[in-house]
């Protein structure tokens, strides 16, 4: 619920009304393991398997009412959602490599038929690279994949990266920082539709994509 109202930055959403909605109750269970070591006295390596599965009854998803606004419902059904989640994390010197995998598998059950869930990525892979001089440096490349996700009108949409570059200097009292998101611009527009119809008639589609370009900010922070 929350990602899908997220994704459109909850633009034209109708409120929560407790004379419509229930609350969603969810279950779940998860079991992980780590595991560390050093190699060559320099490389540091941490491994975390993470192991999960949850169930929502009544879950709350987003759907398209008139005038161009959307409409939390509760489904007629429940979600069941299991999987795994890898995550390497790799040191050496001042540099520090994150490695991540998420594979979901979400089912939708909505009146007695199963379909995969919408906007709900069974692959994502997240890479961060740091280096971080104390007190002085930290610069950060970072790259997200998502694969293909289903969409609620029962088409699919495409995978896509998204790319981001910070950086920080820091002094005794004062550090100055920017941060470049989404480097390779990438927009759900680019390369997908966003409606169909006409321009005067329009018929919205998921956004399961970002909608914004290039995403500059910085700052100074001061330690008092």
């Amino acid at each position: 619920m929350s990602a899908e109202t997220e994704r459109i930055q909850f633009k034209s959403v109708l409120p929560i009304h407790d004379a419509l909605n229930k609350r969603e109750k969810s279950y779940g269970i998860n079991f992980d393991i780590n595991y560390r070591t050093t190699l060559f006295d320099k490389l540091s390596i941490s491994i975390n398997q993470l192991l999960f599965y949850t169930k929502i009854k009544s879950p709350l998803l987003l759907h398209s009412v008139s005038g161009n606004l959307s409409q939390l419902v509760n489904a007629d059904g429940y979600i069941n959602t299991k999987g795994w989640e890898t995550n390497v994390k790799l040191g050496y010197g001042d540099f520090k490599l994150f490695i991540g995998y998420t594979f979901t598998d979400a089912q939708l059950n909505e009146a007695g038929n199963k379909r995969e869930n919408p906007l709900t990525a069974k692959h994502r892979l997240n890479n961060v690279l740091m280096y971080e001089l104390e007190d002085k440096w930290k610069i950060g490349l970072e790259a997200y994949h998502y694969s293909r996700q289903s969409l609620s009108d029962g088409s699919s949409g495409k995978p896509y990266w998204i790319c981001g570059f910070m950086a920080e200097r820091k002094w005794e009292r004062i550090s100055l920082f920017v941060n470049f998101e989404n480097l390779t611009d990438t927009r759900q527009t680019r390369f997908d539709t966003i409606y169909t119809g006409t321009i005067t008639n329009p018929v919205f589609r998921d956004i399961y994509a970002p909608l914004d370009g290039i995403v500059v900010n910085g700052g100074i922070k001061l330690k008092l």
